[in-house]
């Protein structure tokens, strides 16, 4: 059975993810077949819009399928990741930039590349049991796939909290931080897609009133503590603070790789003021393209994936990271800059 079910419906083109049992991780080849996809509609006046959503009960697209990066990084082969990573960026951009409705039904775990396809989408609908996350720094990458452009636009220095801490969003928190835009209770969800199949017309998503955020009733305490020029600083607040919310951030922070931290505090540092999807993916383009080789990735997608032991041994033992390697990841690149 193939991974994806590509096809029109009525006035829609439709996007389903079908492979459950791997929570609908997001692979090379299926990344290709969307943006594919995507293009001849956008060429084709019988599309009105285009609906994406994902099969089982578990999740949207839980994130990408980094068991081939690992391969073949471990053979040192970067140029398979360099290219996966550049169409999978280029695939976000063109979704972001998309010049029809995309509507995403995100449902239970959305993360990593889930949120490339889902949470640049121009209708991003999310229900009762969605977890939205960018766990990327507890593996030794940054938010990527556009996610740091989405993490720049959120409220104060939630996005810097966010990206650090791999914290996971409800529905609430993903409406207020900004990484969807509607709550609709998933049983309604299959006669609001016959509705945008049949009309064409997103008169057919209902409103209904988010959840209330957690993400919300602390983000005082996300301005206090994260709000800060560099990691050391942010580590030595949360130490020094006492409070619930800080010693839970602490202990999330403190499994995460201290280069990709780091890396991530300054993308958010040099994206916020005005924050733009072309510049994020450029930005972590240049960080993919050097992280295998540089980088934390590799050790922490066999401690997270290979082995699962859990313990993975990071580049640095604390979080003083030299400012030199952190302008490194983030160096451009010459000819091998990504191009959208």
């Amino acid at each position: 059975m193939s991974d994806i079910d590509i096809r029109t419906e009525g006035r829609a083109g439709r996007i389903t993810l079908t492979r459950p049992k791997a929570l609908n991780a997001l692979s090379y080849d299926m990344c290709l077949q969307v943006e594919q996809a995507l293009l001849a509609w956008a060429q084709d006046d019988d599309v009105a819009l285009v609906v994406i959503d994902a099969e089982g009960d578990r999740a949207f697209c839980a994130g990408g399928d980094i068991a081939e990066l690992y391969g073949t990084g471990t053979k040192g082969d970067y140029e398979y990741g360099r290219k996966f990573w550049a169409d999978e960026y280029r695939l976000n951009m063109l979704i972001h930039s998309y010049g029809k409705p995309i509507v995403s039904f995100m449902h239970g775990f959305t993360m990593g590349g889930g949120v490339g396809l889902g949470a640049h989408a121009s209708d991003r609908i999310v229900c009762e049991n969605t977890v939205i996350s960018m766990p990327e720094c507890s593996i030794g990458f940054v938010p990527d796939v556009g996610g740091s452009y989405l993490l720049a636009r959120a409220p104060g220095a939630s996005g810097t909290y966010l990206g650090m801490s791999c914290a996971r969003m409800d529905a609430g928190d993903a409406v207020y931080a900004g990484f969807a835009d509607r709550f609709i209770p998933q049983a309604d969800w299959p006669a609001v897609i016959d509705q945008l199949c049949a009309t064409g017309n997103l008169d057919a998503l209902p409103d209904h009133p988010a959840p209330a955020s957690q993400l919300a009733a602390q983000q005082p305490d996300i301005d206090r503590l994260f709000a800060q020029d560099d990691l050391s600083q942010i580590i030595e607040q949360l130490h020094a603070d006492g409070g619930e919310f800080a010693a839970g951030a602490l202990k999330s922070i403190s499994r995460n790789a201290p280069l990709s931290l780091a890396v991530t505090l300054q993308m958010q540092q040099a994206l916020r003021p005005n924050p733009d999807m072309a510049q994020a993916l450029m930005l972590e383009y240049r960080v993919a393209h050097r992280i295998m080789e540089c980088g934390d990735m590799l050790e922490g997608i066999r401690a997270a994936i290979i082995d699962k032991d859990r313990t993975p041994q990071w580049r640095h033992s604390g979080f003083d990271v030299p400012q030199a390697e952190i302008d490194q990841m983030l160096a451009p690149l010459g000819a091998a800059e990504l191009t959208i």
